[in-house]
């Protein structure tokens, strides 16, 4: 599927100080996700492994090693059992995650063990997770990752320009990114459970579109609270009011807390009822996760022998 890139489009305040959040409709509508769909057997099988093709999959921890990263990698290669997508009949469909995603410093790594597998590298940028670096200095970091390989650059923006509503200062902020990225595709991490209400969640959405994110993104999966269902469906609202203004479609990335299977299914059901079939695909939504793609090949392996594996079976590093 081929995606024209946002651009961006100049800061409309007239479109964005008018944005309010109904947390407790929200929150309702949240709720019935899971009750509305139930997915089972062969469809659940169908849906999980259009699920490893959404992950981010991520290493982003202090003692993180060249040799963690390339195992990482090594799993991104083969994120399934050859002998359990054979008995599911999915053995030729090339089933692999939406990215490699990893410090500035592992760049490289992930490149050279990725090489030749069409398997994009993501970077985390801009002082992640705080973002309380010099602009210059965030800047650089973009563009060194970017010469290092990496294809997809995941930035954090200054929370203080929400809580303050600076919202000139965040477009700015975010736009200066967007063209240090040149080619890679940038996702803007709003780190949700930092700003206080839904209604900021919506308006920092909008001026990131507007300043040219190719994705938003919950979290960091450093924060005390990261990706909820309700935080989803704001920014998923955003993302289908920012389409109908200029006719770009943008990309969604929940991220940090999605552990399991069962929770993962739910954001693919959130993002099929809200914004259509379209954008169960990598080129609009993905997942950051660690942990997830081992609940869900516990869950593929139960579909396929009726049996589940203890979790050390399918080890992630």
């Amino acid at each position: 599927m081929s995606i024209k890139r946002n651009p961006g489009i100049p800061l409309d305040l007239d479109a964005v100080l008018p944005l309010k959040m109904n947390r407790s409709a929200l929150e309702r509508r949240a709720k019935s996700l899971g009750g509305r769909r139930s997915v089972k057997k062969d469809w659940q099988a169908a849906w999980l492994l259009r699920a490893i093709t959404m992950i981010d999959l991520t290493t982003l921890a202090g003692d993180d090693t060249e040799g963690r990263v390339r195992r990482l990698c090594a799993k991104a290669i083969r994120p399934v059992r050859e002998d359990v997508l054979k008995a599911l009949g999915a053995d030729k469909l090339g089933v692999r995650p939406g990215a490699v995603c990893v410090y500035h410093n592992f760049v490289k790594t992930a490149v050279k063990a990725l090489e030749g597998t069409g398997i994009p590298v993501a970077a985390v940028s801009t002082g992640f997770p705080a973002g309380h670096t010099p602009l210059r200095t965030r800047l650089a970091e973009i563009r060194a990752s970017v010469k290092d390989g990496a294809k997809e650059i995941d930035i954090v923006i200054e929370r203080h320009h929400v809580l303050t509503e600076d919202w000139r200062g965040l477009y700015k902020m975010v736009q200066q990114c967007r063209e240090a990225c040149g080619d890679a595709h940038i996702k803007v991490i709003l780190g949700t459970g930092e700003l206080g209400t839904l209604t900021n969640v919506a308006k920092a959405s909008m001026v990131s579109m507007m300043a040219g994110a190719d994705f938003i993104k919950t979290s960091t999966g450093k924060e005390g609270v990261n990706a909820t269902l309700p935080v989803s469906l704001v920014m998923v609202r955003m993302i289908r009011e920012y389409e109908e203004m200029t006719g770009y479609k943008i990309g969604y990335k929940p991220a940090g807390g999605i552990g399991d299977a069962k929770t993962a299914l739910l954001y693919l059901i959130l993002m099929k009822e809200e914004l259509g079939d379209e954008w169960l695909s990598p080129e609009l939504f993905r997942i950051g996760a660690s942990s997830l793609l081992t609940d869900i090949e516990r869950q593929l392996e139960h579909c396929a022998t009726g049996r589940y594996a203890a979790r050390h079976h399918q080890p992630l590093v």
